[in-house]
């Protein structure tokens, strides 16, 4: 079986359809298994929402997504992303509303556990590396009973790493992760589809392999000034605009 992990589209249509493209060109996915943030920040949040549920897919709740729909405060959001959310609002069909209201803030999956922020807090935690000690990372790590754990939320591709003495590590993601370490257990974010914040403004996704015991991360160009324009034409603001360009 093979699974697409897929975070953060961020109502970025054209960057989620070149990453459904590049699936398929990879032979496809059987399930689409998405981290949250569906919405938020980009300028097609409704046909996100139905391209995604074209597919066989399994989706946890972000912090956008809840926003979107009431159940998050935006007072917590900078000025910029809670403009966003006021717009996406508007946006929704009833059916929307609907599907958003209904993401868990965790599943499990096998192997695996799929949160959005951190399996400490799901929804509101950056698992980041400037941010996080190591006792936060441990805690996180005592936070779920799965071997291996798939977050978003920072938009950063990055592997934390939990070895059999207990001692942790972080390393940007690379292109292959086998999985079949008895020892090792990780937690894997995919980085971001919609807004990357690593500096590569690609988006940014991987697959999950189950019979080679393998996850792969793949990087897809889109055609970011198309959703640039579709921004500008829906007086998103413009910082949101001009940091697709940069990756950040």
């Amino acid at each position: 079986m093979r699974y697409a992990i897929l975070a953060d589209i961020h109502s970025n249509l054209v960057a989620f359809q070149a990453v459904l493209r590049d699936i398929e060109s990879k032979g496809g996915t059987d399930e689409i298994w998405c981290l949250g943030d569906v919405v938020g920040y980009g300028p097609e949040p409704h046909a996100c929402i139905e391209l995604l549920c074209q597919y066989k897919h399994i989706c946890v709740a972000g912090n956008h997504d809840w926003a979107a729909i009431g159940k998050v405060d935006i007072s917590d959001f900078n000025p910029h992303a809670a403009q966003a959310i006021l717009w996406t609002r508007q946006q929704l069909a009833a059916g929307d509303v609907n599907y958003l209201q209904d993401l868990p803030q965790k599943i499990s999956r096998g192997d695996f556990t799929l949160v959005h922020g951190s399996p400490r807090y799901p929804i509101w935690e950056y698992l980041e590396p400037g941010w996080l000690s190591m006792k936060d990372v441990e805690d996180n790590f005592n936070r779920f009973d799965t071997k291996f754990c798939l977050v978003g939320h920072s938009h950063r591709p990055i592997v934390f790493q939990q070895d059999s003495l207990k001692r942790y590590s972080v390393a940007t993601i690379p292109s292959e992760i086998r999985l079949s370490f008895e020892s090792k257990r990780l937690i894997i974010n995919p980085g971001g589809v919609g807004q990357p914040r690593d500096g590569d403004p690609r988006a940014s996704y991987a697959m999950y392999d189950s019979e080679a015991q393998m996850v792969y991360h793949y990087r897809v160009n889109y055609d970011i000034t198309a959703t640039q324009q579709k921004m500008l034409e829906n007086d998103l603001p413009s910082s949101l605009i001009e940091r697709l360009s940069c990756g950040y």
